[in-house]
């Protein structure tokens, strides 16, 4: 009697995690926001490096791919396996400053990476850091943007 009570109760809680999560989406997207520890991740992964610098609170075309791609549970479904994700916001309204050490970390990025101070640009990048292309919104959604992301990946 206790084995099969004990069988139900173990496929009733691995089961929690997937009814936490809504029908046909991804899981969320790790970003990290420190580019030598997203450098360190690919060269241990052996997996590029997905750079993104925006400005999340005056840049149109930065809300807008965020919203019409990174925040589509396609884009997360594409990347989860494929890329090492790295974020660096540079907002302007005071309510979403980010910390001291956290500008730090953006400027060194963008010193590094966009010095041409283009919003919202994407960077991909090689394990060993080297630059492969460089990109910014394009119009279409997930499923556009992650097919020009591979095809950019390819001629490489």
């Amino acid at each position: 009697m206790k084995a099969p009570f004990l069988l139900l109760l173990a496929s009733l809680l691995g089961a929690v995690p997937a009814l936490a999560q809504a029908p046909g989406s991804a899981p969320a997207l790790a970003w990290t926001t420190d580019l030598p520890a997203a450098l360190a991740q690919a060269q241990a992964t052996q997996r590029p490096v997905l750079v993104v610098f925006s400005g999340s609170d005056w840049c149109k075309p930065c809300m807008l791919l965020k919203r019409e791609v990174f925040d589509q549970p396609e884009f997360a479904a594409f990347a989860q396996d494929k890329f090492v994700l790295a974020r660096f916001d540079f907002p302007r309204n005071r309510k979403n400053q980010v910390s001291a050490a956290q500008t730090k970390l953006n400027e060194d990025a963008a010193a590094r990476l966009n010095q041409e101070g283009t919003f919202p640009a994407v960077v991909l990048l090689s394990p060993a850091g080297q630059v492969l292309a460089r990109t910014g919104y394009r119009p279409g959604g997930a499923a556009a943007y992650d097919t020009y992301l591979s095809q950019l990946l390819t001629k490489k």
